[in-house]
């Protein structure tokens, strides 16, 4: 009988790795990456270059807050919008007549107890003419929504 000159010792072998709960793990993850992510709401066809202020105060529920951008088109919407200042309501530049149907279709999108604390938020690029401001605020006005607060970046102040 001829011998091996090597053999494999019986007891001592590594089990596995176990992988019962890896399909756990992912599901944990993903779902943790799906509620962290923010995703863009819109997309900027206006220059928005907010200007500076002193005294900000940052808006609590934001879920309420209904954004209208004003500024001129940037460089890549020139040609189609020319280089006047414009409205943007979403994703989409407007004229000041529909500014109305946009507060009534925000409106209904929320909850009935909560229509009434819809904020709008001006984002008006530093540079724009305070012409179209005013009748954007009297478009507002006619329809009814007079919670109205402008954004603006934090200055820097220097003693």
């Amino acid at each position: 009988m001829i011998g091996s000159k090597f053999k494999k010792k019986q007891g001592n072998t590594t089990p596995g790795i176990n992988t019962s709960s890896l399909p756990d793990i992912i599901f944990i993850l993903l779902f943790f990456f799906m509620v962290a992510t923010v995703l863009r709401e819109t997309s900027l066809k206006v220059k928005n270059s907010l200007p500076q202020a002193t005294e900000i105060e940052k808006l609590q529920d934001k879920s309420l807050v209904k954004y209208i951008y004003i500024g001129p088109p940037q460089d890549m919407y020139v040609k189609q919008y020319g280089t006047d200042d414009r409205i943007q309501l979403n994703d989409a530049i407007a004229s000041i007549g529909e500014i109305g149907l946009f507060i009534e279709s925000e409106r209904a999108a929320l909850r009935p107890d909560k229509r009434s604390y819809m904020k709008i938020s001006l984002k008006v690029d530093k540079s724009s003419k305070l012409g179209i401001v005013t009748d954007v605020k009297q478009e507002l006005r006619k329809a009814d929504a007079l919670l109205i607060t402008y954004a603006s970046m934090k200055r820097e102040e220097v003693y």
